[in-house]
């Protein structure tokens, strides 16, 4: 598989990183994510105030930004998916494989959204 960057075609501009531009942008890429985010950015905020910390926010905001990245480019979400579903595959070489272009798809997806 590729790790190359892909620079095609994107469904949706890459959203600020706000909370409400992250929800705009995950309820067109993947709506089915949204009761997940909700849950998360409760638990971060939770933390936050716990730990007297922003760090559990800036954290949330990155896996959200990351995750929205992956969702957003249709060639980078099919390698991720494609990824995904060999992670457990009988053949160690193959799982391997798997899990090392995961690991490039997330890589890609954070540097992307980290500027």
């Amino acid at each position: 598989m590729s790790t190359q960057a892909d620079h095609g075609h994107e469904l949706i501009p890459r959203p600020e990183q706000t909370p409400d531009a992250l929800r705009t942008a995950l309820a067109v890429v993947d709506p089915g994510r949204l009761d997940e985010m909700q849950a998360t950015k409760d638990d971060a905020f939770t933390k936050a105030v716990e730990w007297q910390s922003l760090s559990p926010v800036r954290s949330w905001v990155l896996t959200w930004a990351r995750d929205i990245e992956i969702a957003r480019r249709p060639a980078l979400s099919s390698r991720f998916a494609q990824a995904q579903s060999r992670l457990e595959h009988e053949n160690p070489a193959i799982a391997e494989e798997a899990l090392r272009e995961l690991s490039a798809v997330l890589d890609e997806a954070m540097k992307a959204v980290r500027g």
